[in-house]
């Protein structure tokens, strides 16, 4: 049977071209402001504007003919439903994506476009993956996990092995994480091809349910609150495989406040003009709160998405200033 690592180099061939090696580009700003040397992953600049293209892609790929005659379900809190509206379209799978009521409208519409059926429903980011499951289940479709899926997280795992082989002599690596499908896929990726490398993960302090899990040593819910980092917020699904993939790969945790986020935001958009949203801010954040432990090492960031509502992005802007 193929270990996760097996998955994701499959992947890393697999996925291509529909999915581009995304760019690790160095920040002048933040290396000369914080002393150490800082690389930016530039997920952002990916085709819907996230990561989550590759996970996406990758479990549509690995369905493969089947899923033309069913279609898909899936749950979102907006970039994973872009990326599978995307896959489908792409390889000819009809689309039908769940979210929570609380999802931006601009990710709504996003989905809306792509040529996926969206469906709402109330209560919160778990609320919609259970009823998702629900529905597949009943009707006999395929559910693509946002991140409780190995395909999904290979997928993901894929940012891993470019680091590697972009930059082989990384000191470490910020990830902000939500329910684990990125920094378990790439961390797992990052053992075996740059041990050298601290795997840290970001939170909002908002929103920590993995943190919490982790520190519990079972997956637990805890309180939620708003904040700008909506793409990683949300309980994590009972039985997730990301759960002990995480125990085994993240080094570092590091958790940030809004007005953190809101600042590391700006910085993005003064620094390298560039706007991301609030869950790549959080991963800056973390970098900017701990920079005195990297100080003349080699640290690369994962600006995991642009998806911000404007109104959003102009509130982070006001709270920077305060």
């Amino acid at each position: 049977m193929p270990t996760l690592f097996d998955r994701i180099l499959e992947a890393h061939q697999g996925i291509r071209p529909q999915v581009p090696v995304s760019t690790l580009e160095r920040s002048r700003l933040l290396s000369d402001e914080l002393a150490c040397d800082v690389w930016l992953k530039t997920e952002h600049l990916m085709p819907t504007g996230s990561f989550k293209v590759r996970g996406s892609a990758n479990k549509i790929r690995v369905l493969g003919e089947s899923a033309k005659q069913t279609g898909v379900i899936t749950a979102s809190t907006g970039n994973h439903g872009q990326g599978v509206a995307r896959a489908g379209n792409l390889a000819g799978v009809g689309v039908t994506v769940y979210v929570a009521a609380y999802t931006t409208p601009a990710k709504m519409a996003a989905i809306r476009a792509m040529g996926a059926e969206l469906v709402v429903v109330e209560g919160g980011a778990l609320d919609a993956e259970q009823e998702a499951r629900r529905q597949a289940e009943r009707l006999g479709k395929p559910y693509v996990a946002p991140y409780n899926d190995l395909d999904t997280v290979a997928g993901q795992g894929t940012l891993g092995v470019e680091l590697a082989e972009q930059a082989p002599d990384l000191d470490a690596v910020f990830i902000c994480t939500g329910g684990g499908g990125l920094i378990g896929g790439a961390g797992t990726a990052l053992k075996q091809l740059s041990p050298r490398t601290k795997v840290v993960g970001v939170w909002p302090e908002a929103s920590t349910c993995m943190l919490d899990s982790l520190k519990a040593g079972e997956i637990i819910e805890t309180p939620e609150f708003p904040t700008l980092s909506d793409g990683s917020a949300g309980a994590v699904e009972p039985g997730s495989v990301t759960f002990g993939i995480c125990q085994q790969v993240i080094d570092e945790t590091v958790t940030v406040t809004e007005p953190e986020i809101a600042r590391a935001m700006r910085k993005i958009a003064e620094g390298e003009r560039w706007i991301v949203e609030g869950a790549a801010g959080v991963a800056v954040a973390g970098l900017i709160r701990t920079a005195e432990l990297y100080r003349g090492k080699k640290v690369a960031v994962v600006l995991c998405g642009r998806n911000v509502a404007l109104e959003t992005f102009l509130g982070a802007l006001a709270l920077a200033q305060e």
